[in-house]
Parts: C-alpha cells; sequence; structure tokens
C-alpha cells in the first residue's frame, strides 16, 4: 500500500505554502522551512513532535494562514530536513534558533506552539537569545520533560523495571515500519491516538509517522530515552499554556500536570478527555484555539513587523 509522505485530500493534506526557505542551523545542519499566510500578519512558529513533519500541523496551518503568518519546520532528519549525526537537545535548541532568525525580524516576537518532542525543543531552547528575543507565549502540547520510557503506558503492565525494558524496545526498534496498511494504522491508533479517533486522523498520522526514515527514528529515540529538561521547564518564564489528553500512552497526562506545577507562568492546563497523544490531529479545533487565543494576547500590534523582509537560508 501507499507510502506517501502524507494524505493529499481532506483536512490533513498539507496547503501549499507562501515560500519556502532552508535555515543552517549552528553546526551547518540545513532545515526546511515553510512560511503560510501574509507576510504582514502576526507569526506563529510549530515544532514537530518525533517521527512527524511539517505536515502534522496541516490543520493548524490551514486555518490559520488566512490572517497569521504560520511559519513550520521539519526537524533535522524527520520530512525534507537531512539527518545528520548529531542528535540531542542542545540540537533542538540550535535548530529552533536557526528558524527564528531565519524568519522574523529583529525584536518581531511570535507564538511558539510546540507537539511533543517540539514541545521538548523549546523546553531546551529556553534560555537561548533567539528564543528569549522573539517568543511571547508557548503552546506546549502532549509532551513531558523527563522519565518519558519509564511513564509510557503503551505496555500495558504495571510500572516498573519490565514494563520500562519493554517500552524502550518497542519505541528504540530500528525495525522498518513499511507501507501504510490496516494493520500497521491500528497499530499506529493503539499507541499514539484515542480510541475514538476518525479513520482519516488515523490514516494522516499513519502517512507521516511511516514516511519518517528509521535512522532518523531511531537515532532521537535514543536521546528522547533519557531525556532530562526539568531545569529547561523552571526557566521557561514566558506565559505557556498546557494541552494534554487522557488517553495519551506516549505521555500520560502526569507529564502535562507535573508541568502545569513547575512553569513559572503556566496560564492552565486543558486534559481533553478520551484523546490520545497526537492533540494537534486529533482536536484540531481546541489547539488551532489556543494558538489564536495566545496570539491574540501576547503578541501586540508592535509586535508585527509590516516592513519583514524575506529572508532566505543558504
Amino acid at each position: 500500500m501507499s507510502r506517501r509522505a502524507h494524505v493529499t485530500s481532506g483536512p490533513y493534506a498539507p496547503p501549499e505554502p507562501a515560500r519556502v526557505l532552508t535555515a543552517r542551523s549552528a553546526d551547518g545542519a540545513p532545515l526546511h522551512v515553510e512560511v503560510h499566510g501574509p507576510e504582514d500578519a502576526p507569526a506563529v512558529v510549530l515544532a514537530h513532535g518525533w517521527t512527524c513533519s511539517t505536515a502534522f500541523w496541516a490543520a493548524q496551518i490551514r486555518e490559520l494562514a488566512a490572517d497569521h503568518r504560520v511559519i513550520a519546520y521539519d526537524q533535522r532528519g524527520h520530512g525534507r530536513s537531512p539527518a545528520s549525526d548529531a542528535c540531542s537537545t542542545d540540537v533542538l535548541a540550535d535548530d529552533l534558533e536557526a528558524v527564528l532568525k531565519a524568519t522574523l525580524a529583529p525584536g518581531e516576537r511570535a507564538v511558539v506552539a510546540g507537539h511533543s518532542m517540539g514541545g521538548m525543543t523549546v523546553m531546551a531552547a529556553a534560555e537561548r537569545p533567539a528564543f528569549r528575543e522573539h517568543a511571547a507565549a508557548v503552546l506546549l502540547c502532549s509532551t513531558g520533560a523527563t522519565r518519558l520510557v519509564a511513564r509510557s503506558t503503551v505496555v500495558p503492565l504495571r510500572e516498573g523495571r519490565v514494563r520500562t525494558w519493554l517500552t524502550r524496545q518497542i519505541l528504540g526498534s530500528r525495525a522498518p515500519l513499511g507501507p501504510v496498511t490496516p494493520l500497521g494504522m491500528r497499530v499506529l491508533k493503539y499507541g499514539t491516538m484515542g480510541p475514538g479517533s476518525a479513520p482519516h486522523m488515523v490514516e494522516a498520522c499513519a502517512h507521516i509517522v511511516h514516511a519518517c526514515p528509521r535512522r532518523a527514528r531511531y537515532a532521537w529515540s535514543q536521546v528522547l530515552d533519557s531525556l532530562d529538561l526539568a531545569q529547561g521547564v523552571r526557566r521557561l518564564t514566558l506565559p505557556v499554556a498546557v494541552v494534554a489528553g487522557t488517553a495519551d500512552r506516549l505521555t500520560p497526562p502526569v507529564h502535562a500536570r507535573e508541568l502545569a506545577g513547575a512553569l513559572p507562568q503556566c496560564l492552565g492546563l486543558t486534559e481533553l478527555p478520551g484523546i490520545g497523544h497526537m492533540t494537534p490531529v486529533e482536536a484540531p479545533e481546541l489547539v488551532t484555539g489556543k494558538i489564536r487565543g495566545l496570539v491574540a494576547t501576547y503578541v501586540t500590534a508592535g509586535d508585527v513587523q509590516g516592513d519583514v523582509q524575506v529572508k532566505e537560508g543558504a
């Protein structure tokens, strides 16, 4: 069956960007960046999660681009950003900084939304100069700061060493996922989505996840296995809203509750009953609404650069 990188019709088909550019990270790694919407509109930056791509944000891009400048990028090794031997939380922060510098004018501020590893990217970048200059507020979706493997409930056993070991083998597997099949979609739905997720949502996520190169999937799984960003959470001092699904097996709600308790300026935690890990796909209107609300509250008229010049990466 199909090995397409995304669905080609419906609400989760990625819209065509207004422009595409390449941002160069601190080590020279190229990052695929898309810009959607009017150049003089308030800015939103979207950071996707592990095994995903810019296509994951299709529903948010489609709605927000009418009156926002939406910037989405592929994490290195994902989508159209080539893999590299460098994989770490510092690299995630470097890459986000590079995207902010490449797309926003000096002093321009934006709402930054991160899902899963994208949220971890934000935590890792909390004290970076470019992040502090450009981030006005943050939305964290389905993410955590530490103990990701130990707390995952993908394996239906009591928490402990056996469950952690089995989870590590599953999430860190080097096995190819292959083309999208009905069985593959059932497996992906069980592991990453809520039980009520509509078939078209599952199909959209399956195409994105199955398209992630095996090398990148494995390399970043090792980073997530040893993740500890507790200090980054405490240093994320700007306004932050948190969204989590109660049926999330990859980052169960305990992570979101801990984030809400540790963030210096948490705007609140929204727990979505029956929703799994893929909140921007499973609850697109709510996630889009959260982003809109943050822009309306924290990105002022003075933050929108009407004379933004188009920046092009090397």
